[in-house]
């Protein structure tokens, strides 16, 4: 029994290196030297040797063996790596213009997002906004209509929006300032406009007054032509 396990021992022992040469064996590279496949891989790739056997090129490949040399790899690996370069300042360049445009773009987001052109000029505007609704709401009260005075209001609705919409817009301080003014100029003429129109109102209204007290009052001509004689016989008598 001794014997056997030894030999059963042996056996497994040697099995196993047998194995080991095997796996050693299979896992080893293989180089089956081709000189016509290197050739061609050299013609391909640099364009340098020979394509061989020169009787099979010539006989099957005649117009490849004349221009394989002149088209190889090499020389659009050249032109590619020379590209590549040229690149590298014109990418350089490139990144300098960006990043001097997103520094610009950067102060053109802060001048949008405040609004100093309404610190600067809203005082005003508020000022004339207030005198235009002031005058629109005398409208009635010197003999205008209810349709003018709607009129009217359109127009102080219509500048109304416009500055909230300038104050809502994303635009550069000094565009935002040039839109203020514009507003500005069209509400001062407005109020000029609504102020003439108003003393024309008020001139109207107190003319029909006067005129119609003065058709109501009714004349006793005899009377003044009694008064008129008893002066004149007054006179006469002195």
């Amino acid at each position: 029994m001794g014997q056997t396990r030894q030999i059963r021992r042996i056996t497994a022992i040697v099995g196993i290196g047998v194995l080991a040469t095997n796996i050693a064996y299979a896992q080893s590279v293989t180089y089956n030297h081709d000189p016509a496949k290197k050739n061609q891989i050299m013609v391909m790739e640099t364009g340098g040797g020979s394509l061989t056997p020169e009787l099979y090129y010539w006989t099957f490949h005649k117009n490849y063996k004349k221009s394989a040399a002149s088209k190889n790899k090499l020389t659009y690996r050249t032109v590619a790596g020379l590209n590549a370069y040229n690149q590298v300042a014109y990418a350089e360049n490139i990144d300098s213009a960006l990043t001097s445009r997103a520094a610009v773009e950067a102060l053109n987001v802060a001048d949008r997002q405040i609004d100093l052109a309404w610190t600067a000029e809203g005082n005003k505007i508020e000022a004339a906004m207030a005198r235009f609704k002031q005058k629109i709401d005398r409208i009635m009260f010197v003999g205008g209509t209810v349709n003018e005075k709607q009129r009217w209001t359109e127009y102080y609705n219509m500048y109304n929006c416009a500055i909230n919409a300038t104050k809502d817009a994303y635009m550069p301080n000094a565009q935002r300032k040039k839109e203020y003014l514009r507003i500005y100029d069209d509400v001062v003429r407005q109020n000029e406009t609504l102020l003439r129109y108003l003393v024309r109102l008020h001139s109207a209204s107190r003319t029909n007054t006067l005129l119609t007290a003065t058709h109501e009052r009714t004349l006793h001509k005899g009377s003044i032509v009694n008064e008129a004689k008893s002066r004149w016989n007054e006179a006469v008598k002195r």
